[in-house]
């Protein structure tokens, strides 16, 4: 039983044991998103297509020529959708958009 008093004391004394009284980092701020921020924009990897030719031919007449060329932005299949950015001459810094059915394309 003194054991037991000796022991009780020494834990008053000390401060208790130490694995109570750990001291655990102040909780980071949550960060407020930013008024001014842009939303998130997804972006389509480049892959050609079946009509990326003609697709782009279309543009040209169009005044559209430069990048990467007509990229198929749908699934491949029988109705398909190509997108190119024009880079250089009057259609410069626009998108040029086509809807291809069954090789069949027309501007959007």
């Amino acid at each position: 039983m003194k054991r037991l008093a000796l022991v009780c004391a020494a834990v008053a004394v000390l401060g208790g044991c130490s694995m109570f009284h750990k001291q655990m980092p102040p909780p980071a701020p949550a960060a407020a998103p930013a008024a001014d921020a842009a939303p998130a924009v997804e972006t389509i990897p480049f892959r050609t297509g079946v009509s990326s030719a003609t697709v782009e031919k279309m543009a040209k007449e169009q005044g559209c020529t430069g990048g990467q060329g007509a990229g198929l932005i749908t699934q491949p299949g029988p109705v398909e959708v190509y997108r190119m950015r024009c880079e250089d001459g009057k259609m410069s810094g626009k998108v040029f958009m086509a809807r291809c059915e069954l090789r069949q394309c027309k501007q959007m």
